[in-house]
């Protein structure tokens, strides 16, 4: 006769992730709510929890999306820094005017100044 001991883990309990509502059967919480609830309950020091986690940095380039369209951008247009995806994309971006490209570099976060 052998006897079988499952490890409870914190992270695998279900009324952790599950909000239970009126109608409704299942409801996942968002990770704003598990890392609130995780905060609110008394954790030894040697707990690995979600905002405990520490990633090392990549080592991969970040990936460049069209800043029109959304799609992969193999492409930069030198005058306005702008991404482009294909030549329909190019010919909208050298025809924009000065504001409109500087309200997309802000938009993506880009510190450069057109001019």
């Amino acid at each position: 006769m052998s006897v079988e001991f499952a490890k409870s883990y914190c992270f695998k309990k279900e009324n952790m992730f599950l909000v239970k509502s009126g109608c409704k059967k299942r409801m996942w919480r968002s990770l704003k709510q598990i890392l609130t609830a995780e905060r609110a309950l008394p954790w030894h020091n040697n707990a690995v929890l979600y905002y405990s986690i520490n990633a090392p940095p990549t080592f991969k380039p970040t990936k460049k999306y069209s800043d029109i369209s959304g799609l992969p951008a193999p492409y930069m247009d030198r005058h306005s820094k702008l991404y482009y995806s294909n030549v329909e994309e190019f010919t909208t971006v050298r025809s924009l005017p000065m504001d409109i490209t500087a309200g997309y570099l802000q938009l993506r976060g880009a510190n450069t100044i057109v001019g």
